[in-house]
């Protein structure tokens, strides 16, 4: 199948950075008949945009292979806080107070802990999700300070028509400013690059779904 040899073309492509990436294949819009040739290729970390429609794609199938680790990358709502804790793994959209204190709330319910990245709107862009540089720092601590969230990095979507590595070296040096190790950077267009910075987590869809 296409998507298999267009999957082995961007490990192939990692692999000489000789350091641990983690590929979050994007599968919002695709059936599980596409995704599912990439799991049996031993894959596991795959991304969503959107709560109901991961629900909708993957709840039956995580009951018969939990190893399946599912990332929202998309914008959450905060009423749709409780469902996405119930199936993701990961949450990469982190970006307000009142989310970050609900979030908290449902996982001292269900006793369910995640891994979360702030997202930041690295190039303050006012049509974009995310806390702003400026108001970074004051986030992480009132997320380590006021909530029991794991958090584990930042993520970025840089402006289009600019250089992406100029954001992308920002988004690094606002981790270690906040002693954060991971960064989840780099797309379908630019995960090369992201590497080249830094990243540890790169959102690929389009180059495999192609």
């Amino acid at each position: 199948m296409n998507c298999i040899n267009n999957f082995k073309i961007v490990k192939d492509e990692i692999s000489i950075f000789k350091k641990k990436i983690n590929i979050i294949v994007v599968t919002k819009n695709q059936s599980l008949d596409k995704i599912i040739p990439i799991i049996d290729n031993g894959h596991n970390d795959f991304g969503e945009n959107r709560v109901q429609e991961a629900i909708i794609k993957w709840n039956n199938y995580l009951k018969l292979n939990p190893e399946i680790k599912l990332h929202l990358i998309g914008k959450l709502q905060s009423n749709k806080a409780k469902d996405a804790l119930r199936i993701f793994n990961y949450i990469h959209s982190l970006d307000s107070e009142k989310l970050a204190t609900l979030l908290d709330k449902e996982e001292s319910l269900s006793l369910k802990k995640i891994k979360y990245f702030i997202q930041v709107n690295i190039g303050n862009e006012s049509h974009k999700n995310g806390v702003s540089p400026s108001n970074l720092n004051k986030f992480v601590n009132f997320c380590r300070n006021n909530t029991k969230l794991n958090i584990i990095g930042l993520m970025c979507l840089p402006p289009l028509k600019e250089n992406p590595i100029i954001f992308f070296n920002k988004l690094k040096n606002l981790a270690a400013e906040n002693q954060l190790n991971e960064l989840s950077m780099g797309m379908s267009n630019d995960y090369l690059k992201a590497i080249q910075v830094g990243s540890t987590f790169i959102r690929v869809g389009s180059k495999i779904f192609n």
